[in-house]
């Protein structure tokens, strides 16, 4: 019997929200079809999620369980969903029901319309204001960085056929960014609004230094936009240098300077020593990724699986 619809949901601190998550997702797949399987990503987690992913699999051959051997983040677990859907369609969401397991049934719809791809856009937020804040924030500066035009109202959250999925396995980037690695596949594409609810159990485990982190992997992964402005600081100011330089040799050719300035000097070497600083740390941080590329090394390892083949 072929599969239909897949749905791939990455776990983590979620031992509570389990088995609403699963009761849901059900209750909503069924008005599409009955030919679905829902796979459980347990990311490591440090609270029973897994012992709770076990309990559904018991219940229901059609929930698919599998352990990452330790935390490798969220992207990486949703590709270790991804290598074992089977449907013609496949939707990823975040575990903590933020993204609303009744939205797939629009989301679904929409893509009989004739698209390959649909985003859940979450025009009103229920987070809190400074994550909206950031997260603004974050996605205009990423866009900016790769070049790629990227609403912060747009998550993981979205429903993909079996092409794209298939597309986005042979990627075989060392730092795997769901949202941005589908942009760059292409196809076509819509994305559609959607109720976004607020969190009821637990916390977002994404603090401030993680976004920060991401961002950071993000770019240093997907653009090579940070080198090319080192390059246009350094003509900066080799033209700015240029014409101070001139000025100065006017200045003493008319008799203005007699003795040169200490402050001057002591300023231009702590600007541009601190800016040939910032400028190898950058390169330094491409080299590091170029280092973490070259080990070959796996995006994650699995430790056990439940109902996957």
């Amino acid at each position: 019997m072929s599969i239909i619809l897949s749905i791939v949901s990455p776990v983590y601190l979620a031992e509570n929200i389990v088995e609403q998550l699963v009761l849901r997702l059900k209750k909503s797949i069924s008005q599409i079809t009955e030919q679905y399987e829902i796979i459980l990503v347990e990311d490591g987690s440090p609270d029973q999620s897994w012992m709770m992913i076990e309990k559904e699999c018991e219940k229901d051959q059609r929930i698919k369980g599998i352990k990452l051997s330790r935390n490798f983040g969220q992207h990486n677990a949703i590709f270790a969903g991804l290598e074992h859907t089977r449907g013609e369609w496949v939707v990823v969401l975040d575990c903590d029901l933020q993204d609303r397991p009744e939205e797939i049934i629009n989301i679904y719809n929409k893509a009989m319309e004739g698209y390959d791809i649909v985003v859940a856009s979450r025009v009103f937020r229920k987070d809190n204001l400074f994550k909206r804040f950031f997260s603004f924030i974050f996605y205009k500066v990423l866009s900016y960085l790769t070049g790629t035009k990227y609403s912060h109202q747009i998550a993981n959250f979205g429903i993909y056929h079996r092409k794209v999925i298939k597309s986005a396995l042979l990627l075989k980037e060392t730092f795997k960014y769901f949202p941005l690695m589908i942009n760059w596949i292409g196809f076509r594409c819509t994305s559609i609004s959607v109720v976004h609810s607020e969190r009821e159990i637990g916390k977002t485990s994404y603090s401030l230094k993680k976004l920060i982190q991401l961002g950071i992997n993000v770019v240093l992964s997907y653009s090579d936009k940070l080198l090319r402005m080192t390059i246009k600081i350094g003509i900066f100011i080799s033209g700015l240098a240029f014409i101070i330089a001139l000025f100065y040799l006017y200045s003493y050719f008319t008799g203005r300077i007699e003795v040169l300035g200490f402050a001057s000097v002591i300023i231009s070497i702590w600007f541009l020593g601190g800016l040939i600083i910032t400028i190898l740390g950058i390169i330094g941080l491409y080299i590091g990724k170029i280092f973490e590329g070259v080990k070959n090394r796996p995006s994650f390892i699995t430790e056990k699986k439940i109902n996957v083949s």
